[in-house]
């Protein structure tokens, strides 16, 4: 494991899967890719509804909390990073969401070549095979299945009349570079089974003799030599190895873990690195700033007639009805996705393509690991596609097993603060159409009686939490950008033989669910790499 090596890939998400088995193709590469977590085993990772277990269970999550965030009244969040191969693909909602067009053509405007909606769409389809489609859009020959979800709730088609009924209509794509509509949810299933991407793009060339994967094995530092990455140092087996990479090392830890081995490596900004007790060795201040995230606001509300998951799910009988279900045909309930029905749209008439996005839920809660609710309700969760309020990841100390600082600094942004209050007007007025009204919707969160902007505001501290996309902290920019980590061809900017491939290098994060956006970031690094190396 200490030998040379091509290729050194640093994390096994879904970033790093995908790089794996698209360099390794080539055998005359030889890669080893490191995981900090373990092989993707446990047995609810396939089950759709096994996220629930693991947040906050540290086997296969991170396990991380944000800093306390005055957006949010002081409040902490739990913010779960998938610790396994596959990463994030193994614990998140199985959304495939790309995105909006004009993400990407903004990308390209700043300066980063070859980034544009026309240039990556073939990226996009590469490893995608969708349930339906082939088209200019979609494809049906790459590994990551893209299917329909095994299962319907009548209340949920009636969400669907109630947008139509507000001019949001109905569409059959949400990913043809123009998501506005509603609908349900494609998703990364196969078989009412989670399809992660180590799943997808791993297991199937595991067993190519040019690939080496590691697992449970934590990166301390990438060496840096005359500013250039020559090596890793990661801790397995009760010991530290040192690993040589003879081309390239290429990051793929996320948004959390790149920005905490870049600068337990030296590479951030030099004052902050010697105040934690780390020698500085390259000056790039943009390290672990930008952080970017959908804060999605969840308001539920009663209902009179529906039959929702908390009405399923709260006699003995109805858990095991849900239980035969999913074992004799894997459907309903124990297949589904966290959030079934989809809305994009726009929070108010000034803006030109859709800001916002509905999460819709046929269930309720107060938090995410708590018991569903005794009484019928629905969860009609909203958040911001483009916020403009920006948090940051620091290391605390140069030991690598501390976690680090995540302040996201929610709704710091007065732009941000608007939005969240005509949110909740929007998601107000969705629940008090003719649609929903046999249903006899009674607002539990945050409750009618909260009218005024300022009492909304505080309110949305108090209810809203992360859907988990964090994004940015590793920038992509032109080489005057003060904040710009990674430059076009994901190369940091001034060390040689080290890229970063992750939701970290967005520049500005994307509009949508952000696992398909960082599988693409994935494919357009491994192309630009083996055209490199040719």
């Amino acid at each position: 494991m200490g030998e040379n090596w091509d290729f050194i890939i640093i994390g096994a998400g879904s970033a790093g899967c995908v790089l794996a088995n698209r360099l390794s193709a080539n055998f005359k590469h030889k890669i080893l890719l490191i995981e900090a977590g373990k092989k993707d085993t446990h047995p609810l990772i396939k089950i759709p509804v096994g996220y629930l277990y693991f947040m906050a269970n540290k086997v296969i999550d991170w396990g991380y909390n944000t800093a306390p965030d005055a957006g949010l009244n002081g409040r902490s969040l739990a913010y779960p990073r998938g610790k396994v191969l596959g990463g994030c693909s193994a614990i998140n909602g199985m959304i495939y969401s790309r995105g909006q067009k004009q993400d990407y053509d903004e990308w390209h405007k700043l300066g980063n070549q070859g980034w544009a909606w026309d240039e990556l769409l073939p990226l996009f389809k590469r490893g995608e095979n969708h349930h339906r489609l082939s088209n200019e859009f979609h494809s049906q020959k790459g590994e990551l299945p893209v299917v329909e979800q095994r299962l319907n709730w009548q209340i949920l088609d009636h969400v669907e009349q109630a947008a139509n009924e507000i001019d949001i209509q109905t569409t059959q794509d949400f990913n043809d570079g123009d998501n506005e509509g509603c609908g349900y949810f494609d998703v990364n299933q196969l078989s009412g089974t989670r399809f992660s991407c180590a799943r997808a793009f791993l297991k199937p060339i595991k067993h190519r003799k040019n690939l080496t994967i590691v697992t449970e094995a934590m990166v301390h530092k990438i060496n840096i030599v005359d500013k250039v990455a020559e090596s890793v140092v990661y801790e397995a087996v009760g010991q530290m190895i040192t690993a040589k990479a003879n081309k390239e090392i290429i990051l793929s830890a996320g948004s959390i873990g790149s920005v905490q081995i870049m600068q337990l490596s030296g590479i951030g900004d030099a004052e902050f690195l010697k105040s934690v007790g780390v020698k500085p060795m390259h000056q790039l201040a943009g390290v672990g700033q930008n952080l970017q995230d959908h804060l999605q606001i969840r308001t539920i509300f009663k209902l009179t007639g529906a039959t929702t998951l908390n009405d399923l799910s709260k006699s003995w009988w109805g858990k095991l009805k849900i239980g035969l279900e999913y074992i004799v045909n894997k459907s309903r309930p124990i297949s589904m996705a966290p959030s079934q029905f989809g809305i994009f749209a726009k929070s108010a008439s000034h803006f030109d393509r859709a800001n916002i996005e509905y999460h819709v839920q046929p269930l309720s809660l107060e938090k995410f690991g708590e018991p569903l609710h005794k009484f019928s309700a629905i969860t009609v969760s909203v958040c911001n596609l483009r916020p403009k309020s920006r948090g940051y990841v620091n290391i605390i100390s140069n030991v690598v097993h501390d976690a680090p600082t995540i302040k996201a600094d929610y709704l710091s942004h007065e732009d941000d603060k608007q939005v969240a209050i005509d949110s909740i007007k929007h998601a107000r007025k969705l629940m008090q159409t003719k649609a929903m009204s046999g249903f006899s919707p009674v607002e539990y969160k945050p409750g009618a009686a909260i009218v005024a902007d300022a009492d909304l505001l505080t309110t949305v501290g108090d209810i809203s939490t992360t859907i988990f996309h964090p994004v940015g902290t590793c920038k992509m920019g032109k080489a005057d950008d003060e904040l710009a980590v990674v430059n076009h061809k994901l190369q940091v900017h001034g060390i040689k033989n080290l890229r970063i491939a992750d939701g970290s290098i967005m520049p500005n994060i994307t509009s949508g669910n952000t696992n398909a956006p960082i599988i693409m970031i994935a494919e357009k690094c491994a192309a630009m790499v083996i055209n490199d190396h040719s």
